[in-house]
């Protein structure tokens, strides 16, 4: 199930941190409507989600489509290492 909230020109709050950290106790992903009021431009929403990673923690990642920020959370931290070379494995 996807759940999908509103981000307007109050910014992210405690309030809305509060509302997502409910959202995910019951399913893994929320959309974020990022209204017009909240943004200016398609960086700023970049720098809304990573500020929503930062508040979040390890376990949630983020990715922007259009005007949508997409959070999804996961059991364990995801890292952001280099995937493994079968080659390197065996010498």
């Amino acid at each position: 199930m996807i759940r999908e909230v509103q981000l307007g020109k109050n910014g992210i709050t405690e309030n809305f941190l509060g509302m997502l950290r409910v959202h995910f106790s019951n399913c893994r992903t929320v959309k974020v409507s990022v209204l017009k009021s909240a943004r200016e431009n398609k960086e700023d929403l970049k720098k809304l989600s990573e500020e929503l990673l930062k508040h979040l923690g390890e376990n949630y990642t983020a990715k922007v489509i259009g005007f949508k920020i997409v959070l999804k959370k996961w059991r364990r931290p995801r890292s952001k290492e280099e995937p493994r070379d079968c080659r390197k494995l065996g010498t």
